[in-house]
């Protein structure tokens, strides 16, 4: 039996529960819930899979410990004590990134300075020479959280945090993250076989992010992942990977359902057409110019409307007033839209009231530092209220930071 590894997915706050869904549906065993994030074991080919599928994941990290690290001397006693030299070579670049919480240090800049001055001592002792450190692109990237006196160290499997597809080439101003609206979708319980519309689609994330969805495409199948330039496990991923790729590239299939995108902006629906072509969904999204207030005939058939409109810093003015008045048509015009399940993530505290329609499910998500609600009005079938998420054995792994406390 393959040996399984103790890892860590970090999410938006919120959508933990759509992440341990969704690790278990691609193979992940002992899930267990925590706050930003899920713990869960996984064997390589497996950690790999989630990497490259995964929608909702921001990072996956392999924690090699918690350590008590009083002042400056016992952070550097704390990482001198990991074996460095089972996971970097001197032939190897690597850099820290440092997390601090409620601790003595003042700057993380520091902290990631003693910890690479005490990474490199110990393979320049082991070793007979130090590997060089490159902070634009490394080939194995540390994070370390410290939370008092608390450290915990991990590895970044991924690289570039997960939400970067690489296909936004052309953002708008507040965009919302790949990650994040791949989780509204999922909290929707749409599965790419109905269709979808966005009625403020701003620089497109929504529909390109259900257009892979529909297209069954893997979010991560034109990026590569860090762990594939570790010097120990980094030949067995490649190959791993490209295994992987190749049955995904396999397992597309054809877009059967119509995916729209409508912004009143035309400086948005230029960008938009750039990221989803970058996408290389140009067939499968349709953009078009469109008031969300008022909303011309859609598809038959109905579908799923996902929307995440203006919190309040765009709409001009008018203030708090305006915001509701806005609100309020947005709703006139969703509601005459009869078939359609109507599903919006709210930034804006005035936004239920004056929407004017209880919400059959609610759900709490933070979009990057604002605490959002997602409400869903008119549920799928078979989803009368918020999922839970799936219970698992605890891990006896380090803790690591929500992603949302910094992004």
């Amino acid at each position: 039996m393959a040996e399984r590894l103790a890892l860590f997915a970090t999410a938006a706050r919120g959508t933990e529960d759509l992440l341990a869904e969704e690790l278990k549906e691609l193979g992940a065993k002992r899930i267990r819930q925590d706050r930003g994030g899920v713990r869960f074991m996984a064997s390589l080919d497996e950690a790999l899979n989630v990497c490259l599928w995964s929608r909702i994941a921001m990072r996956v990290l392999y924690p090699l410990g918690e350590f008590e690290a009083p002042g400056a001397q016992g952070l550097y006693d704390a990482v001198a004590s990991v074996p460095w030299e089972e996971h970097l070579t001197t032939n190897v670049t690597f850099a820290v990134d440092a997390n601090l919480k409620d601790t003595e240090h003042a700057h993380s800049g520091f902290v990631a300075l003693k910890v690479k001055d005490a990474i490199v001592d110990r393979l320049r002792d082991k070793l007979g020479s130090r590997p060089d450190v490159d902070t634009r692109n490394p080939d194995v990237s540390v994070v370390a959280h410290l939370v008092k006196e608390k450290l915990s160290l991990s590895l970044d499997l991924v690289g570039d945090p997960l939400h970067r597809r690489g296909y936004r080439v052309r953002p708008t101003p507040a965009p919302l993250k790949e990650n994040l609206a791949a989780a509204l979708l999922r909290a929707a319980g749409y599965t790419g076989q109905e269709a979808l519309v966005d009625p403020m689609c701003g620089s497109g994330t929504i529909v390109i992010e259900g257009g892979l969805i529909a297209r069954r495409r893997a979010p991560g199948i034109g990026r590569s992942f860090a762990v594939e330039r570790w010097p120990h496990m980094g030949p067995r991923a490649r190959e791993l990977l490209a295994d992987l790729r190749a049955d995904a590239r396999r397992n597309e299939r054809k877009v059967e359902v119509p995916i729209l995108g409508f912004d009143k902006s035309e400086e948005a629906l230029e960008a938009a057409d750039r990221n989803v072509k970058a996408a290389k969904l140009g067939e499968e999204v349709q953009l078009a110019e469109g008031d969300a207030t008022k909303l011309g005939p859609l598809p038959e058939g109905g579908g799923l409307i996902l929307t995440n409109p203006p919190y309040g810093d765009r709409l001009g003015s008018g203030g708090q007033k305006g915001m509701k008045t806005f609100y309020f048509k947005l709703g006139d015009s969703l509601r005459a839209l009869p078939g359609w399940r109507v599903w919006v993530l709210s930034g804006n505290p005035a936004f239920e009231s004056a929407f004017h329609s209880r919400p059959m499910i609610r759900r709490d998500v933070w979009n990057g530092p604002i605490p959002c609600t997602l409400l869903g009005y008119r549920a799928p079938a078979g989803l009368s209220k918020p999922v839970l998420g799936a219970p698992g054995e605890p891990l006896q792994v380090a803790p690591v930071r929500p992603e949302h406390e910094d992004e």
